[in-house]
């Protein structure tokens, strides 16, 4: 049987500031909120679970297949998610195996919707001072230490993506390529392929980004380790909300800028690996 979780969804959300809390042995930051062009749904979503005993999972989603669709298909990707750990489960396996259980069983609910319904997920298991990531599309995942040094960026499951993976394009060009919001891999569809990564160590003040399409369409990678690294995290997580919001209001001349909804989750080990474990509520 698996300990009592505690768990916090963010469904639908238009968020003025990001939403600050502690989990497993650091601290956690939650932004969510729908295009600045749009005043339909956001078809973003997110979740954190903690699984208690030292054990965690962040994920994010972003629904697509039009509005109502894309919003269903990420939102019943985090409630499967939920589900899979809730505390009336007795689950005989492990954590890699729920994680890979709740992603199938999530791809096959949104195919049954039968409407063109699809989401990306990207994923972070935790588990100690380990972080093991998940991802389906094009939904990234990047950890920096407190130096600005990257030690994980996953790669986007897309022509582009790809293409800056084997060399053929290079990442300010793929910023700008007319074909980035093409994806190749989706939960929801028939061809669907989830990539697990190997579990590496979080060291004390290392951070952790997940996010959709819509801050790394925003802000090249190198940005966004700046201003996550290093000071408070709160603080960190205002500087990277305003600054993508701030790309996508007001374009600059050669600078990436593509209005979209934006869901992003910043973790931080604390220097003891301490702090309460509650997500934020």
């Amino acid at each position: 049987m698996r300990a009592r979780t505690a768990q916090r969804l963010f469904i639908g959300e238009h968020m003025d500031a990001p939403v600050i809390g502690y989990l497993n042995q650091g601290e956690v930051a939650v932004f969510s909120a729908r295009s600045p062009d749009k005043e339909t749904v956001n078809e973003d979503a997110a979740a954190l679970i903690d699984l208690g005993g030292g054990n965690a999972i962040l994920a994010v989603a972003d629904g697509a297949g039009g509005m109502a669709a894309g919003h269903e298909a990420s939102s019943i990707a985090m409630h499967t998610l939920a589900a899979t750990f809730g505390p009336a489960e007795d689950e005989g396996s492990g954590t890699r195996d729920a994680v890979l259980n709740a992603i199938e069983s999530a791809a096959r609910q949104i195919a049954e919707l039968g409407i063109g319904a699809a989401t990306t997920f990207a994923a972070v298991e935790l588990s100690d001072a380990t972080a093991r990531p998940y991802h389906v599309g094009d939904s990234m995942i990047l950890s920096t230490g407190q130096r600005g040094r990257l030690k994980l960026q996953t790669v986007s499951h897309s022509p582009v993506g790809y293409a800056v993976e084997s060399g053929l394009l290079d990442a300010t060009e793929a910023m700008h390529h007319e074909e980035r919001h093409i994806v190749s891999n989706m939960v929801g569809t028939p061809d669907m392929r989830i990539e697990i990564g190997a579990a590496m160590r979080l060291e004390p003040r290392d951070t952790l980004v997940l996010a959709t399409d819509g801050l790394f369409d925003n802000l090249h990678v190198w940005e966004i380790v700046e201003l996550v690294r290093k000071g408070p995290l709160r603080l960190a997580a205002d500087r990277l909300a305003q600054a993508c919001r701030g790309r996508m209001l007001h374009p600059a001349h050669e600078q990436p800028s593509k209005p979209d909804d934006l869901t992003f989750i910043l973790y931080r080990r604390t220097a003891t690996g301490g702090g309460r474990r509650r997500p934020p509520g």
